[in-house]
């Protein structure tokens, strides 16, 4: 996946999600689906960066209540009609915030903080301080939830990976002045922030990862 596919689908949130299910060939319901087995009902539960709501209608379903926050409206109103048409609007909280603005939540009022899609388009700097406010925010004992682009960690894979990549890339770059942000060492920025590694799950291409990490 790229980052200038990502923003086109962004520019269009009604083609969003079809376009995520190619751009990750697949990988993204897994994922997600793996993710939500970890909810349980009555929880309360933080999206960041939800998007059109594939993950936060996942643990509404689960019988959790659930906030989830995104810098695009347009995306939250496809969240909000999907919820609704699912008849789980009562069971969810769609809020039009960024990463930045986590702190305005109270200490520990969460049970899983959670994320799909969303640290890959942080700097450095936004993925820290998006851990340091999960763990913040979550109970203790509480969960925390990621499912993103890594980059593979063996030379084949990262071969194979790079092919895929680097046309993409160029045109990434020729368009937007920028690149892709895939996740490195993911599993460790989470161990820095404070959690315990439960579970490490990745495609084959090992370029997709869903994590589940309890706060320490």
């Amino acid at each position: 996946m790229t980052y200038v596919l990502m923003k086109v689908l962004e520019s269009a949130p009604s083609r969003y999600e079809k376009g995520i299910q190619l751009l990750t060939r697949g990988s993204i319901d897994a994922a997600y689906d793996f993710l939500a087995a970890h909810i349980a009902p009555e929880q309360k539960v933080l999206d960041i960066g939800c998007g059109t709501g594939a993950l936060t209608l996942r643990a509404a379903a689960a019988g959790a209540h659930v906030v989830g926050v995104d810098i695009n409206p347009e995306m939250l109103a496809i969240a909000r009609a999907q919820a609704e048409s699912r008849g789980l609007a009562a069971q969810v909280d769609l809020r039009e915030l960024g990463v930045a603005e986590l702190d305005g939540e109270a200490d520990a009022s969460y049970d899983v903080v959670m994320s799909g899609l969303c640290f890959s388009e942080l700097s450095p700097d936004e993925r820290r301080y998006a851990l340091q406010q999960a763990h913040r925010l979550l109970r203790p004992a509480g969960l925390l939830l990621i499912a993103d682009e890594t980059p593979p960690s063996d030379w084949p894979r990262k071969l194979l990976h790079g092919l895929i990549r680097i046309p993409l890339a160029i045109l990434t770059y020729v368009l937007t002045q920028t690149t892709t942000g895939a996740v490195s060492q993911l599993p460790e920025l989470v161990q820095m922030a404070g959690f315990s590694i439960r579970q490490v799950h990745s495609n084959r291409l090992h370029d997709f990862t869903a994590l589940v990490a309890e706060k320490s």
